[in-house]
């Protein structure tokens, strides 16, 4: 079979490989405790699946405004307006079917063949993908340990060329679970005014974070004119299946997503834009439960890495991950991971597939029970240490 050039650029998501090797084994008769995939394994709260059911009895299943019904606009502009500090008008937002039809979408609009675009790495393997797809340059911005997975303005300006047309950021970040800081985020912009850049900034997990306050780009005074953010409801209200993200960006930028999603899916499910409605409006109560969850996880998970010779882990200040460093096993990444699933049982990702610079670390998803994690902690133990 032939198939089209440009697809030899296009890269994958190393986690669904990872859990179908996984569902294998099982179907073999193998225990494997979940650790790869970036799920939250709650529920959709109630309310929010009502408000879904009611929709569809209610009639709502036919086409709507490819950039989201008009309720749904309004509701992300008045939530994005409270929580980041800013006014932000409906028409500035746009509905997709999850996040990275956002992400995608904005990298196929405003970045050219040739330019170049500064990528957090280790950072979520599709930004490099779809950059490197639209025939642009991926400039990996190293995030490392030693700086709590940041990075300095110094750093991020020498990184900067006459083809740089864009700067990406995650925070908080998948795979580290750093988060940046509001000096950050105004160097940041600084340089993208000095060099006319965009920024396309991934909040995806704004509402999971443990220690410190979440920060966004957004309240950064003129950042909004040549800012892409990219949310969601998949992380924060457990909602993977029901694919709903939206953006909010420049009225121009909008008017472009939405010119994309006509000639690509035509609209996001009515239905399930009642459910966003309610998550976004409605009570807040099972995603404070679940964040505390969470960071109960994270500080058992945390404390038994560096329990285990050889093993370190700094502890993340959002998402649902953890990642530690595996430097002094003398194990490359790659081949510890694929031991860690098929000779111990454990699923988990290398951390090259979050980048080169994710090389000596592995991460795991802390999306699964205190007592599946203890038990990995005791696999993990036993395969690098008898």
């Amino acid at each position: 079979m032939q198939f089209a050039n440009r697809l030899k650029r296009l890269g994958t998501e190393s986690a669904f490989e990872v859990l179908a090797r996984a569902k294998q084994l099982e179907a073999q008769g193998k225990s494997v405790i979940h650790l790869e995939i970036g799920e939250p394994d709650f529920d959709t709260p109630t309310n929010i699946c009502e408000a879904g059911i009611k929709a569809i009895r209610d009639g709502k299943t036919h086409y709507c405004p490819s950039a989201g019904i008009p309720t749904a606009r309004q509701t992300i502009a008045d939530y994005v307006s409270k929580t980041r500090g800013i006014n932000v008008a409906p028409e500035s937002t746009v509905v997709m079917p999850g996040a990275k039809p956002l992400l995608f979408n904005a990298i196929f609009a405003l970045v050219n063949e040739g330019d170049e675009v500064i990528v957090p790495n280790p950072g979520y393997p599709i930004y490099e993908s779809v950059v490197d797809y639209v025939g642009a340059t991926p400039v990996p911005m190293k995030l490392s340990e030693e700086t709590g997975f940041r990075f300095s303005a110094d750093y991020l300006r020498s990184l900067i060329t006459d083809k740089t047309s864009m700067i990406i950021v995650n925070s908080p970040q998948n795979p580290t679970g750093g988060i940046l800081t509001m000096a950050e985020l105004e160097a940041i912009y600084e340089m993208a005014e000095e060099h006319n850049l965009w920024i396309l900034t991934d909040e995806i997990y704004s509402r999971i974070v443990y220690d410190v306050p979440f920060q966004s780009i957004l309240p950064v005074p003129g950042a909004l004119k040549r800012t892409i953010m990219v949310d969601g409801m998949s992380k924060t209200y457990s909602m993977t299946g029901w694919r709903l993200g939206y953006g909010v960006m420049p009225k121009e930028v909008a008017d472009v997503l939405t010119k994309l999603a006509i000639n690509n899916f035509s609209c996001t499910a009515t239905f399930a834009q009642d459910a966003l409605v309610e998550a976004l409006t409605g009570p807040q109560d099972d995603v404070v439960k679940m964040v505390t969850e969470f960071q109960k996880r994270r500080d058992v998970f945390v404390d038994g890495l560096n329990k285990i010779k050889n093993v370190s882990c700094t502890k993340p200040l959002g998402a649902f991950y953890v990642f530690p460093n595996i430097t002094k096993t003398g194990i490359e990444s790659r081949t510890l991971a694929k031991r860690l699933l098929e000779d111990a049982g454990v699923a988990c990702l290398s951390g090259t597939a979050f980048g080169k610079f994710g090389e000596g670390y592995l991460r795991f998803s802390y999306a699964n029970s205190v007592e599946n994690i203890k038990e990995a902690l005791v696999r993990i133990d036993k395969l690098l240490n008898g």
